[in-house]
């Protein structure tokens, strides 16, 4: 006859040391996918991005997020006097026509506090003239003064022989720039939102030209936004963040589970059985 066996109808408790430490296991594990959880975003922004091809000429109304409200001005604008002559790219709130052709800024203050990123080195304070990739955020330099230069060249008209004095980053010695990115601040509801405008200047002699070659916003209020960047959301690794991130929870999560003993075990059981289903 063979000898039977009998399993036992309760579980056999665990020593209090090894449950300790089971338990602090379970903490532990819990903790590690609450953090995992925490990096997952919890709204996903959206770039909005208009291209253009426009020729600055006088003071052109930018829109960044198309709802009827002016957000800034980009004046090109000249003047010749006697001994003088001068022309100057800049942001506006209020421009306003001098005489015929010729246009300046208000020197009323802005009350929408729209602002312009501006160079950190640069005496007056000018619009800094970005690079792509340049990251356009709270904690730079923004500035909502009525009027922030650009670029700006002055010369003689009584001489020939005397070059043309020019000024700006955007001016960049008189050899002008390409793809360069204007950082904005401004307003929708209430809220700022980041923006970028791309330019081109171009020199001629002792004139310049401007052109407008696109603009885009960050539809998630404070979330900065690349200079260049026409399309969103961000994304990690050419994957989307939540799935970057749900691997690792489940199986933290899980481990923590059955790190419980006994109680844990039930629970994954149940748990795992909803999801076959």
């Amino acid at each position: 006859m063979k000898p039977s066996f009998k399993l036992p109808r309760t579980p056999s408790e665990l020593s209090a040391s090894v449950r300790k430490r089971l338990n602090m296991y379970s903490l532990a594990a819990s903790a590690a996918g609450v953090s995992l959880l925490a990096l997952a975003p919890t709204a996903e922004g959206k770039i909005v991005y208009t291209p253009a091809n426009v020729k600055l000429q006088g003071p052109f109304p930018l829109d960044l997020n198309h709802d009827g409200k002016i957000d800034f001005f980009l004046l090109l604008s000249g003047s010749i006097g006697n001994s003088e002559a001068i022309e100057a790219l800049s942001v506006c709130h209020h421009p306003f026509q001098i005489s015929r052709g010729i246009y300046a800024c208000s020197t009323s203050a802005s009350t929408a506090q729209n602002a312009v990123r501006v160079a950190k080195t640069s005496s007056p304070e000018a619009a800094a003239a970005l690079r792509a990739g340049a990251r356009i955020q709270n904690g730079d330099r923004f500035r909502d003064k009525p009027a922030v230069g650009m670029a700006r060249v002055s010369y003689p008209t009584f001489t020939t022989t005397l070059p043309p004095h020019w000024s700006g980053a955007w001016a960049n010695g008189g050899t002008g720039v390409k793809n360069r990115y204007l950082g904005l601040k401004f307003k929708i509801n209430g809220k700022f939102h980041f923006g970028w405008a791309r330019l081109a200047v171009t020199t001629q002699g002792r004139n310049f030209t401007a052109t407008l070659t696109g603009y885009a916003y960050e539809t998630i209020p404070g979330k900065g936004i690349i200079a260049g960047k026409t399309k969103g959301p961000d994304e990690i690794d050419g994957q989307s963040p939540s799935a970057a991130v749900s691997a690792p929870v489940q199986q933290s999560a899980t481990l923590g589970v059955l790190a419980l003993g006994t109680p844990g075990l039930s629970i994954w059981r149940r748990e795992k059985s909803q999801q076959e289903l």
